[in-house]
């Protein structure tokens, strides 16, 4: 009788082929890389980010050498982030809707090659002012609502769910690998050509994504059954699940204050260089790529670690990681100093977020997934364009030091808070994954 049933739950059970084995006993950051629409995005993507710090430390510099003002780079970062805390909760709604994510993706990235063409030729032809770097910065803003909240669907659908950790988290640290990568390259090339030979690049890294976008195929999510509604009532259905979740909720509050007090930081890394360490464009260099270096071990090592139990907690050692390297980094004006706090600032910020964003992508329900996603995206990147703007002013009046350390210290404040609420976060994720 034993051996009849086991013949019967032999022939129920599917059988496991010796690749599916292979495939299972893999480390979760090697087993995405079998997946053939994910291997694809990340070729795609990786000269595209390079290509993007690229361009973002030529915009920089450029608004820097027009200006010799703070608050004109705050200004132009606020351009670039600022669209994105209106239109991130619209473009999430939208990316929600539509039955396949692709296209609104590749639409995206074909217009923000249209927007580096334009930068470049501006450029050359030496039409290029404040208002117009203002302006050409504002579309990128604008557009990357939407990009964003396509490629949060887009890199979930690419993998199974039990490799969403390491997906989310190899994304990030590839992005993050550009980023040192990218920002020692914009130096070069402004030292050895000139800042516009950085807009060149970004046409050919958007125009390399772009190509490879058409080669993926994803399938269209099953969308019977499901009720629209206006975008408006979509949008507050979101922010009513955020704040009830007991996870997502108040690890977004810390990510909230880290984007408005301590992330502005990077956008305003001109000022560093050339005032607190007397450094030129190499030295902006160094320390862009200092704080990639210290992000793209952060998001290895989470990559690596691929599960989501625990992450809870290293969000918040990550955030006072931001908060301590951050009071160090505005102590000093050796450069040798900067760049180490620099690197643990990037460490401890994308600890943070790098953790909060797989959370949020484990726990939150798929029919859900574009509007908060897109919430966490109005945050990390909508509103430090508030923090850049208000900081660069305050920081043409009282120095850039004395502006870190006194918001550094305020925020150290809020992360009490959070991290007292430590336990009951853990319980929240563990109920939902």
């Amino acid at each position: 009788m034993i051996a009849s049933v086991g013949a019967v739950e032999a022939a129920i059970e599917p059988a496991v082929t010796p690749s599916e084995v292979l495939a299972r006993q893999q480390s979760p950051a090697l087993r995405v890389w079998r997946n053939r629409n994910y291997l694809l995005f990340e070729a795609g993507s990786l000269p595209q980010s390079i290509t993007t710090w690229i361009q973002r430390i030529g915009v920089t510099w450029l608004a820097w050498e027009l200006t010799h003002s703070n608050a004109w780079v705050g200004a132009i970062a606020a351009a670039d982030l600022a669209p994105m805390i209106v239109l991130a909760p619209i473009a999430g709604a939208v990316a929600d809707r539509a039955s396949n994510a692709m296209w609104l993706l590749r639409l995206t990235k074909a217009l923000m090659l249209a927007q580096a063409v334009l930068l470049t030729v501006l450029a050359y032809a030496e039409l290029m002012s404040i208002e117009l770097l203002f302006a050409l910065s504002l579309v990128t803003g604008v557009i990357h609502p939407y990009a964003s909240a396509a490629r949060q669907i887009v890199v979930t659908s690419s993998v199974v769910r039990e490799d969403f950790p390491s997906a989310i988290a190899l994304d990030s640290a590839l992005f993050q690998c550009c980023r040192f990568i990218g920002p020692a390259l914009a130096a070069m090339m402004i030292v050895w050509w000139n800042v516009y030979s950085t807009f060149v690049s970004h046409v050919v890294g958007n125009g390399i994504l772009l190509a490879t976008l058409m080669f993926m195929r994803i399938e269209p999510r099953d969308r019977r059954g499901q009720i629209r509604r206006s975008l408006l009532i979509e949008i507050a259905d979101s922010v009513n699940y955020t704040r009830g979740h007991g996870a997502i909720w108040p690890l977004f509050l810390l990510l909230t204050v880290a984007s408005i007090l301590l992330r502005p930081v990077q956008e305003l890394l001109p000022g560093f260089a050339s005032k607190v360490f007397n450094a030129g464009p190499e030295g902006l260099g160094w320390l862009a790529s200092s704080m990639g270096v210290g992000a793209t071990l952060s998001a290895t090592w989470i990559a690596f670690r691929g599960r989501v139990e625990g992450l809870s907690n290293w969000a918040i050692v990550g955030g006072l990681i931001l908060v301590l390297a951050t009071l160090g980094f505005a102590a000093t004006d050796q450069l040798w100093l900067g760049l180490i706090f620099a690197g643990l600032t990037a460490f401890g910020i994308n600890t943070m977020s790098t953790s909060i964003q797989t959370i949020t992508q484990s726990v939150v329900s798929d029919g859900m997934r574009g509007r908060v996603m897109s919430l966490y995206s109005l945050i990390f990147r909508g509103l430090p364009a508030i923090g850049s703007l208000v900081l660069g002013s305050i920081a043409d009046k009282i120095g850039l030091p004395r502006t870190f350390t006194i918001v550094a210290l305020m925020s150290l404040c809020v992360w009490g808070l959070v991290a007292i609420k430590a336990r009951v976060i853990a319980d929240a994720v563990r109920r939902d994954i």
